[in-house]
């Protein structure tokens, strides 16, 4: 199939949309991305255009990048705007690498700064996979117990930032997206924020979209580790009540249908752990990878060895128990973390392991060594001593990400809902 689709990307990220799009041979033209994390946003552009600048932003000195670069809301953890002296700081070989995220992804940026009036038209596939923090519970641990509650001010609640836009569109005669991808986690559900998702999705329904949401997991498409999410599709049916009705009908499926179409397609494969593991310690990058991931031996270290999954023995033997892993988190240096495995560093006053390093991360996030070579490839100091992408940038990166498997599931459905409903083959 020569399928072609326009997408936007609403936090971004690192790109796993895009990326499984592509894994399902589906030609992609990127009308638009919104992130305003600097290190996901450089890091998509390396990944999915390519770790090299372009000559005319290579010849921008300093004051140039900075006067640029202070027309955008950007941020230097994800969480919080970024202070322009901050920004300054930062050396001119970091900032060349920060301004060209911006242009080759059409970058919004911040997305309470879209304007659906001046969105590329014709879009076909609009993701929006917006902050978690309010809504999980390490969130609500910590605090952050604002949810999606409309005009809180709280991160999650930029999902009504979409709704805006689209009415923007709407109100200027723009036909909005077809299809609308969320991605979320499952305490969506939950009773605290079930009444506030189902407005979102009676919104939705005002805007002209039909929704359906799947309870999906990236173990169930082939990617060894546990990661539980919420995902729904919309699509755009306007007006038309037999066309509302068809999709409705296509949209019913159970969650294990879901999988089961997906599972039965060329493109699902079984991946075991063991072939996500860098272990190949002769291999002098990767050792340098794994050493760096090696604590201190400590108590504390010790019982974090001891507390969680042991995923790789002595002699490098994967430990069969494992079939999958825990949940990618934004830190491995804690306890409890998705897993260790044994490692002899030689170094004396090292443990005898280490963590999932950020290639592995990576890997089981369902990107490629290719994708994270390209993210390092070409990594500046911000200062003397401090690069752009530090271990821990890369490794918080991929655990705020999407499985790239489950999402090349949903995006099977959406593909077959267009063909079997719309009767498009995915051109615009």
């Amino acid at each position: 199939m020569n399928q072609s689709y326009n997408l936007v990307e609403f936090f971004s990220g690192i790109g796993s949309q895009a990326r499984a799009l592509e894994n399902l041979n589906i030609k992609i033209n990127t009308l638009a991305t919104c992130e305003w994390d600097i290190h996901a946003f450089v890091a998509y552009d390396a990944i999915h255009n390519t770790p090299e600048l372009p000559a005319e932003i290579r010849k921008m000195d300093k004051e140039e990048l900075l006067m640029e670069l202070s027309k955008y809301t950007l941020s230097n953890d994800g969480k919080n705007p970024m202070e322009y002296s901050i920004l300054r700081s930062f050396s001119v070989d970091s900032l060349r690498r920060i301004y060209a995220g911006i242009i080759r992804s059409n970058n919004c940026v911040d997305i309470r700064n879209v304007n659906g009036k001046t969105l590329p038209k014709h879009i076909d596939i609009l993701t929006y996979s917006f902050p978690c923090q309010d809504l999980s519970n390490v969130g609500a641990f910590h605090g952050y117990n604002l949810g999606i509650d409309k005009d809180s001010g709280s991160r999650s609640s930029l999902l009504w930032e979409v709704g805006r836009i689209i009415s923007e569109m709407r109100q200027s005669r723009i036909r909005p997206p077809r299809f609308l991808l969320m991605e979320n986690v499952p305490a969506l559900l939950s009773e605290r924020h079930r009444a506030n998702f189902k407005m979102w999705r009676d919104e939705l329904s005002e805007l002209g979209y039909e929704s359906y949401y799947y309870q999906l997991n990236a173990c169930s498409f082939g990617l060894p580790q546990n990661r539980p999410r919420l995902l729904m599709i919309s699509a755009y049916v306007g007006k038309n009540k037999a066309l509302r009705n068809k999709v409705k009908r296509f949209l019913q499926k159970k969650s294990k249908d879901v999988i089961d179409d997906y599972q039965k397609s060329e493109y699902y494969h079984d991946i075991k752990p063991g072939t996500l593991y860098r272990i190949d310690y002769e291999n002098p990058v990767l050792r340098e990878e794994a050493i760096e991931c090696t604590p201190n031996d400590t108590p504390s270290r010790r019982k974090i060895w001891e507390e969680n999954p042991q995923l790789v023995l002595e002699d490098n033997q994967i430990n069969p128990e494992y079939k999958i892993i825990r949940t990618i988190t934004t830190k491995q240096d804690r306890n409890p973390n998705s897993g260790n495995l044994y490692f002899n560093s030689g170094i004396e006053g090292r443990s005898l392991f280490r963590y999932l390093t950020p290639r592995e991360c990576f890997l089981f996030m369902g990107f490629t060594d290719a994708d994270y070579e390209n993210v390092v490839k070409n990594n500046p100091e911000i200062r003397k001593g401090t690069e752009f992408f530090s271990r821990d940038k890369i490794i918080r990166m991929a655990g705020n990400s999407i499985p790239v498997k489950l999402l090349e599931g949903i995006f099977l459905q959406i593909r077959m809902l267009d063909e079997e409903v719309f009767g498009n083959n995915g051109c615009s």
